[in-house]
């Protein structure tokens, strides 16, 4: 019964996209989009992917635990053991740990966003998942880099502060390039774009107007004019 209602929910959202895209509703289409993708990602996608994602993300981290002697991973089970000065501590890389919510966000965002087509879409889509699983694996690294030089006690800090920063910048830099750059590039207003190409014709043009405008009489000078 559930996946009946899964298909129909799925059904409708589509047919909502569609008749948006008829009614030319472009900002309300890939806002019902993205929404939609993102609730289809976590509620179908999720519960799939969350377990192999942390045995990735714990496996990544675990190479640099192993060269450096920090800490030390176990993928299989999603856990990494820390050893410090006061003492030992394991971490359980979880579904907040393992990166799904933010790659399920990058991908939704992604989905129906006009600025690429799809294969473009389907290139930045692979190469942003494994940034955000790479980038995740080093904010797990960093925690444990902490933990393991100051301590047990610095364990909260080190997870809900310092990680996070490290991680988010990372993924501001991604937003960036991937939706904010290739969009301020692309936007045109009257004569003026931000597109490089698009600048340099732009001066052509308006060169090319005023190549074209009749050159200004002389005026005489007469004696009477003179002071």
């Amino acid at each position: 019964m559930s996946i009946v209602l899964a298909i129909l929910a799925i059904a409708l959202w589509i047919g909502l996209l569609e008749i948006l895209r008829r009614a030319g509703l472009r900002f309300w289409r890939y806002l019902a989009g993205s929404c939609g993708a993102f609730l289809i990602l976590m509620i179908i996608v999720r519960p799939l992917i969350t377990v192999p994602l942390a045995r990735l993300v714990t496996a990544l981290a675990g190479i640099i635990g192993k060269v450096t002697g920090v800490f030390q991973a176990y993928f299989r089970y999603g856990v990494i053991f820390i050893d410090s000065a006061k003492g030992a501590i394991t971490v359980n890389i979880d579904l907040e740990c393992s990166g799904v919510i933010e790659i399920s966000a990058f991908l939704s965002l992604l989905f129906l966003f006009s600025v690429y087509n799809i294969p473009e879409r389907i290139y930045i889509g692979v190469i942003g998942t494994l940034y955000t699983i790479i980038t995740n694996a080093l904010r797990i690294t960093v925690i444990c880099f902490v933990i393991h030089f100051f301590g047990t006690d610095y364990y909260y800090f080190a997870h809900t502060l310092i990680g996070r920063i490290i991680f988010y910048v990372l993924q501001v830099v991604l937003y960036f390039y991937v939706f904010t750059r290739p969009q301020i590039k692309r936007t045109k207003t009257g004569g003026f774009t931000y597109n490089a190409t698009g600048a340099n014709k732009a001066v052509n043009e308006q060169k090319a107007e005023m190549a074209e405008l009749p050159e200004p009489d002389k005026l005489a000078v007469t004696e009477e004019d003179q002071v």
